[in-house]
């Protein structure tokens, strides 16, 4: 058993951690915000990243998750796992955590090497209580992990500049554009992440510390592993590979439900 497949079974088998009731579940994110840490994060150490993605639908209980590791150096795959499951907790804003990390969880699991940064499709703290699915997966996992998600939850921001490379700070606050983030950042507003240029004249990628990163660390992985790209290679590769894993397990269940073509 790999040291990830170890740390993911202690984690699974806490039921501490996986509370059935919203409530509880926002105590619970409120009492382990205290726990993320924020530490340098050296990009040039950094040799194989994992990408993390869930699919699903809101009208559907299919779910699947991928974690797919690439060599940093190479961009090339290095290994990948998919899972497929039926959600243990409701789809609620700002709770998603508990959706998602129990299925992450399980595809990190069947890995069998150790990645050195984990990058998740999803928010760290740019949420309203500091505890987006990145946190949680990091805190939970006590390992580095990156949020880099495609749209805004919580935060203000301004638009960065076209060219690659450019960001603007995210500060707390309901979410919303605004003329000069950068002002609000150096008058003293709490900074949460960072709205990140990937490539040239596309949409942004909003990026904030999970655990055990920095938001400089951070900002430069995710711009590093989207070479051409808006959004980050290993989570490009995890959200094509667990959409295409849960409509063949979707495309399964129907068949076996169809039954033999001579029973119709």
């Amino acid at each position: 058993m790999s040291e990830i497949s170890e740390r993911v079974a202690r984690v699974l088998d806490d039921p501490e951690h996986w509370p059935d009731d919203p409530k509880e579940a926002v105590a619970l994110q409120r009492r382990m915000a205290d726990r993320v840490r924020e530490e340098p994060l050296d990009v040039d150490s950094v040799r194989l990243v994992a990408g993390l993605d869930v699919s699903y639908a809101k009208d559907n209980t299919a779910l699947s998750a991928a974690a797919v590791v690439m060599d940093i150096r190479t961009m090339e795959v290095v290994e990948s796992a998919t899972i497929s499951s039926e959600p243990s907790f409701p789809y609620i804003s700002g709770l998603f955590g508990f959706r998602e990390s129990p299925p992450v969880l399980e595809a990190l699991g069947r890995l069998k090497v150790t990645p050195d940064v984990y990058l998740c499709d999803g928010f760290g703290l740019a949420h309203p209580r500091r505890f987006g699915v990145a946190c949680h997966l990091g805190v939970l996992l006590d390992l580095p992990v990156v949020g880099s998600a495609k749209s805004v939850l919580y935060g203000k921001h301004s638009v960065p500049g076209n060219e690659r490379g450019s960001w603007t700070p995210m500060v707390a606050g309901r979410s919303e554009v605004v003329p000069d983030s950068r002002a609000l950042a150096e008058r003293g507003s709490e900074v949460i992440g960072r709205v990140l240029r990937t490539r040239e004249g596309v949409k942004p990628v909003y990026v904030s510390v999970g655990h055990r990163v920095d938001l400089e660390g951070a900002t430069e992985l995710v711009l590093r592993m989207s070479p051409k790209y808006r959004v980050p290679e290993p989570v490009r590769h995890a959200d094509r590979l667990c959409g295409e894993h849960r409509k063949a397990v979707l495309a399964e269940k129907e068949a076996r439900e169809a039954g033999p073509a001579g029973d119709r």
